[in-house]
């Protein structure tokens, strides 16, 4: 322990001050804390790091059985007491300690000079601040023994183009994303991506809905993108994203019973089918019932021509109760009552944002409709008013 808080005030008489540099604040803040720690403790052959573990970093015994043997070699708390002092200085909560020590007991014997405080100060030289690194490390994603680690997440936090893009794959897949081998895994895959036309944005997009395109084989990859191209959807097309999206590890069979159920459902021929998922290869992950309901009010009550949605088939992803049926009402109320040109198109009603219909069809009407807003509004919750029933 003395000869940690020498080198930590050697270190400090180095360093430039305090407010010229994150990493010499930690740094200082580290050695206030083991200055105002216990005495100095010399090495202790009897040292129980399971004890050690319980009764002062908050593990649970049963954590603490399973750490200690990775840690059997200490032999006095002088450096895991050091790690945590320089955990806290970044601003770790004590229960997020605990839960770091817990995934990753080989951090206690990690040397704060020498590993901890040069990789924290590698990961805020590329835009980190102090709180999105806490925030990796309570997802137990940011490891930070080596500088390898450090280099995965700067090479991830590239590819993704933000920390909050990068977060949100984390969330979905987990930390496999950083264990993946980078340059037999990663790297080849994001490559081969690039060879079918997608360029960083779209990759990005990509793997924060998909992150296990980076690390899965690469055949597995090359599968998927393969069944794009067979569904008609040539790589570099701006929805070749999306139907890898759509896609992604489904098996071929289950995507040619996917287009049958569409031709069946829609009464679409093999040509319509594939201009829809060409123009909206969302429409592979539907349910059954979700396309049987559209279709429904769509070619039943509405009257629609199969060859019209299969020209507009982002309709199908509209809501039934809050979108589709409730505008639908309107546009068919107005042009009952003369207020609406006959031949408007209702596809271009239903793209319309809410706040643009809302302007465009509600609030002209007021003096001509004056129940209109509260119809639609009922409407919009699933009822039907008297003024929307139309024999």
């Amino acid at each position: 322990m003395l000869r940690l808080r020498l080198g930590c005030r050697a270190l400090s008489q180095l360093l430039p001050p305090p407010s010229s540099s994150p990493i010499s604040q930690l740094l200082g803040y580290h050695s206030r804390l083991l200055s105002a720690a216990a005495p100095v403790v010399s090495p202790n052959p009897s040292f129980a790091v399971e004890d050690y573990l319980v009764s002062t970093r908050g593990l649970v015994r049963a954590q603490a059985l399973k750490a200690s043997p990775k840690l059997a070699h200490l032999r006095s708390p002088a450096n895991p007491d050091a790690v945590l002092a320089f955990l806290a200085g970044l601003g770790l909560s004590g229960a997020d300690v605990a839960a770091l020590v817990a995934r990753e007991p080989q951090l206690l014997c990690a040397k704060v000079e020498r590993t901890l405080a040069p990789n924290v100060a590698a990961l805020t030289g590329v835009g980190l601040s102090r709180s999105e690194i806490v925030g990796l490390l309570s997802l137990g994603c940011g490891k930070l023994r080596s500088r390898s680690d450090v280099s995965k997440l700067q090479y991830h936090l590239s590819l993704f183009g933000s920390i909050d893009n990068f977060l949100h794959a984390l969330k979905r897949k987990g930390c496999s994303i950083l264990w993946a081998d980078l340059e037999r895994v990663v790297k080849p895959n994001v490559a081969f991506l690039r060879e079918f036309g997608l360029g960083p944005c779209d990759i990005a997009k990509l793997c924060v809905a998909q992150p296990w395109l980076l690390t899965s084989r690469a055949e597995r990859v090359r599968a998927t993108a393969v069944c794009v191209e067979g569904l008609g959807i040539p790589r570099g097309s701006g929805m070749f994203r999306h139907a890898l999206n759509a896609v992604a590890f489904v098996s071929k069979e289950k995507i040619a019973a996917k287009v049958e159920h569409l031709k069946k459902t829609f009464r679409w021929s093999d040509a319509e089918v594939g201009i829809a998922i060409s123009r909206a290869p969302n429409v592979l992950n539907k349910t059954k019932e979700f396309l049987q309901r559209r279709s429904e009010f769509l070619i039943s009550d509405l009257g629609l021509e199969p060859a019209y949605i299969a020209r507009r088939p982002v309709m199908l992803s509209y809501s039934l109760e809050r979108r589709l049926r409730p505008r639908s009402y309107v546009v068919k109320f107005l042009k009952a009552n003369g207020l609406l040109d006959p031949d408007r198109d209702l596809y271009s009603v239903l793209v319309l944002s809410e706040k643009v219909f809302m302007e465009k069809y509600i609030c002209p009407h007021k003096e001509a409709a004056p129940c209109l807003a509260g119809d639609y509004a009922d409407a919009c919750k699933g009822l039907l008013p008297t003024n929307f029933r139309f024999t």
